[in-house]
């Protein structure tokens, strides 16, 4: 096991390059961009993706050059055993080439499918997420914490889809879940990516977010910056989450039963 000064300084190294990369997609972003259909959206997430993952690999390959990578943005379930960069090149691209703002780039150094290291930019407010396993999540060197509340009815909740084109069964399954929880929740939130409103929940300004997603890239940030901000991070069925997992609740641990018992209500459906 490699000494935690080592990952603090490894995770330093993963801040410069999400940072980097950042930069080089701000420069290619406009708040005017409207792509004129389907294909421009490809096009453009591709060429974006490009540029960032090339950042990306130099210099987390040069920081971690044993580590293998996970080559799959939209990959799912566990991963080998090992040390794995996962990775988000525009994390919320969809929104990069629109125009809106929420969208950033994300590295997470996964290890025996774990997440140890993981380091969130947001490139147009400037802001860095950063957590390591252990030893707490943190904004910009302000240490995060997660929800304090205890009553579902207070609580501003949010999911999303985890890719376009989900199956039939998923897309229902979320929408009678927003539909439970509009009843349940003060306020609930459906909007994309994952990673930008886990690090809401993070930050205590969200309270709950549950996602019917495995994809690795989506989740594994924002999965460790919940738990090491004090959150509670499990699959649907109340279980500790792992890259196994089918789903993902995290948010305020006072918060977990409650989310849940609506959930499985959903799930109870026909």
């Amino acid at each position: 096991m490699q000494s935690s000064h080592h990952d603090a300084a490894l995770l330093a190294r993963i801040v410069t390059a999400v940072q980097a990369a950042g930069q080089a997609i701000q420069a290619r972003y406009t708040a005017t961009a409207r792509p004129a259909g389907r294909q421009d959206i490809v096009d453009m997430i591709a060429a974006n993706d490009a540029v960032s993952l090339r950042i990306l690999r130099e210099q987390l390959t040069a920081a971690h050059p044993t580590a293998q990578w996970d080559d799959d943005e939209s990959g799912a379930g566990a991963l080998p055993d090992g040390d794995w960069w996962v990775v988000d090149p525009v994390e919320g691209a969809i929104n990069q080439v629109h125009g809106l703002p929420d969208w950033g780039v994300t590295a997470t150094l996964v290890r025996d499918n774990q997440p140890l290291l993981t380091a969130v930019h947001l490139p147009l407010s400037g802001d860095t997420y950063t957590a390591q396993a252990g030893a707490g999540a943190w904004l910009n060197g302000a240490r995060l914490q997660a929800s304090a509340k205890t009553e579902l009815d207070a609580a501003m909740v949010g999911t999303g889809q985890a890719t376009p084109g989900e199956d039939g069964a998923v897309l229902r399954r979320i929408g009678r879940s927003v539909g439970a929880m509009l009843a349940a929740a003060l306020v609930v939130r459906v909007s994309v990516p994952a990673t930008l409103q886990l690090i809401q929940v993070a930050a205590g300004r969200q309270d709950l977010f549950w996602q019917y997603s495995a994809v690795r890239s989506g989740l594994v940030a924002g999965a460790l910056l919940v738990a090491e901000a004090g959150g509670k991070v499990t699959d649907l069925d109340g279980t500790p989450w792992s890259l196994r997992s089918a789903g993902l609740l995290a948010g305020g641990p006072a918060l977990a039963t409650a989310a849940l018992a609506v959930l499985a209500g959903v799930e109870g459906e026909a």
